[in-house]
């Protein structure tokens, strides 16, 4: 019996450290003065299989969107041509390799690529998405934003995917 609850104090003191990373991220709708009302959560989560996103966001326009980590820690809008652009201030897609390419969650591309946010008629988006190749430590000061097309991972037709505007953001801390 002592050997059995030995071996169960070991088995507990080799795990304690195993627990998985999670962070909750408050998304709020942007516009070109800035960010505006809160639309809900994501939360990411470590797993084996790469980061998931889930996320328990309202108010989104109904389909698919594209779903990225941008470089900068910054929801806030930032001139473009002398005019202010909703959550330019993110930057680009986190890119850290440099590889300058859009390729997709899978890719060797950008590394802040994720799987399209799907949101459904009622506005509401709860589907988890994976992106094997992050983890919440990569999300620390950067922000995840929501755009309001699709993206179609590719720079034809249209640059980055072809999802526009930016509707959506959240810093991670």
């Amino acid at each position: 019996m002592n050997r059995w609850l030995l071996a169960l104090a070991l088995w507990f003191a080799a795990t304690a450290g195993a627990v998985a990373a999670e962070v909750n991220i408050p998304v709020f709708a942007i516009t070109e003065t800035g960010t505006t009302m809160p639309i809900g959560m994501v939360k990411a989560l470590d797993t084996d299989e790469g980061l998931q996103l889930t996320p328990s966001l309202t108010g989104l326009p109904p389909g698919e969107h594209g779903f990225h980590v941008h470089a900068n820690g910054d929801c806030g809008a930032k001139p473009v041509d002398g005019k202010p652009v909703a959550g330019m201030a993110a930057g680009g897609h986190l890119d850290p390799s440099g590889a300058g390419k859009h390729e997709g969650p899978a890719g060797h591309g950008h590394l802040g690529d994720l799987p399209p946010l799907l949101v459904g008629a009622d506005g509401k988006a709860s589907t988890a998405v994976l992106a094997p190749r992050l983890k919440v430590a990569d999300l620390h000061g950067h922000a995840l934003m929501i755009h309001a097309g699709g993206d179609n991972f590719a720079d034809e037709p249209k640059p980055l995917g072809g999802g526009g505007a930016r509707i959506a953001c959240g810093v991670v801390l």
